[in-house]
């Protein structure tokens, strides 16, 4: 097929992250955007991109792009494109939209419209009046923002958070693209300690390991594209050589996470074995203000409860409090905390080295990162 553009998407904050992803699986000419950062590549990369990204949310091949003011023009140019080099005969292909800013406002109508300009262009490859549409998934979408209408097919099918490992998770999880970046965003590196003090289902522990081994955080899931003809079973029989050939199952790593609340640590503990971590992750129950170590030259990494229920604001200070005074002695340690509590520095006793908004859900959130030393060179 030669050159696809693609889009991988992400969630704000996160942008230049999956950028430099992008970048380091040896793609060019990469667009950053609100959201997204596109670029161009072959096929290949659709399997490659799914496998190895970590902070993005899904990746989306980019069918067309045009101006749309109308809904004739949609339909127009919509049916205008190449579908058939994408969609065979028995290909599902639902449309889902959104509009931002644009004369065409109403998502429904513009749906109806896309789907039935793709069906149109069906019609004309196939020569058939009908389809069953019981083949694999094509999901369409049609994303209009000021005008300009950006036609995509998601390549992931669920998106790329789900890695598979996480069959049962905390009330509020955090998502397992989010933990990578928080671990990304650290000075960590595999042969250095790693701790999680709020472990929850024990996400960030998990992805700790699969960075520090360098596991493909997609090499336990399937993924649409997978059941495209045009990709090629060639292709992702490739792609999955590479994520064998590039992990590193013999690095040794020290990562901890522990919590307040036994059930969590059972479920970080599942997670874990389901995740093939078994033996590697060490879990316990435990108090953050308890929290000690004689390891050095480690990362703390932790997303702690952030106080939005009314009742809980002061007990969450307080640990925040605790959790100064108890890291304070943890001298050549790195500490890296997400919250949205403003008053997190003050409460814990120090100024932030560095501090990075990002978006945690739907909850505008801050970084405090906290620069310990860095480990002397082994002469």
């Amino acid at each position: 097929m030669g050159k696809v553009k693609l889009i991988a998407t992400a969630a704000m904050g996160l942008e230049a992250l999956v950028a430099r992803e992008v970048k380091d699986l040896g793609y060019e000419n990469v667009k950053v955007d609100n959201g997204k950062i596109i670029f161009e590549a072959d096929e290949k990369a659709i399997c490659r991109t799914n496998l190895w990204l970590r902070t993005a949310d899904r990746v989306k091949l980019v069918v067309g792009e045009f101006k749309a003011t109308t809904f004739d023009e949609l339909f127009e140019k919509t049916k205008a494109l190449p579908w058939g080099n994408f969609i065979p005969e028995n290909g599902e292909f639902p449309v889902i939209g959104k509009s931002v800013k644009s004369t065409l406002f109403s998502v429904s109508d513009c749906q109806a419209i896309v789907k039935k300009a793709v069906v149109e262009s069906l019609k004309k490859t196939y020569k058939r009046a009908w389809f069953d549409e019981d083949g694999p998934l094509f999901r369409i979408e049609v994303a209009l923002l000021k005008d300009i209408a950006t036609i995509t097919i998601d390549t992931s099918g669920s998106g790329l958070h789900k890695r598979g490992y996480r069959y049962l998770h905390s009330e509020a999880p955090l998502k397992e693209t989010m933990a990578a970046a928080m671990i990304m965003l650290t000075n960590w590196h595999p042969d250095r300690p790693f701790a999680d003090p709020f472990c929850g289902s024990g996400t960030l522990a998990i992805e700790a390991a699969m960075i520090g081994q360098n596991i493909a955080p997609g090499f336990n899931r399937d993924f649409a594209s997978q059941k495209w003809e045009w990709v090629g079973k060639a292709n992702w029989d490739q792609a999955m050589e590479e994520v064998e050939d590039l992990a590193k199952y013999d690095q040794p790593l020290q990562i901890f996470g522990s919590d307040i609340d036994h059930k969590m640590v059972e479920l970080s503990i599942n997670n874990a074995q389901e995740a093939g971590f078994g033996d590697l992750l060490h879990f316990k129950q435990m108090q953050v203000k308890d929290f000690t170590t004689k390891l050095e030259y480690g990362c703390i990494v932790g997303n702690p409860p952030y106080g939005e229920r009314i009742g809980e604001i002061k007990e969450v200070e307080q640990m925040y409090r605790d959790m100064g005074k108890a890291f304070e002695k943890l001298d050549t340690w790195s500490v890296y905390m997400l919250t949205s509590n403003e008053g997190f520095e003050e409460l814990y006793g120090k100024k932030a080295s560095k501090k990075r908004k990002l978006y945690n859900g739907n909850i505008k959130t801050d970084y405090y990162q906290y620069f310990g030393p860095r480990p002397p060179r082994n002469n």
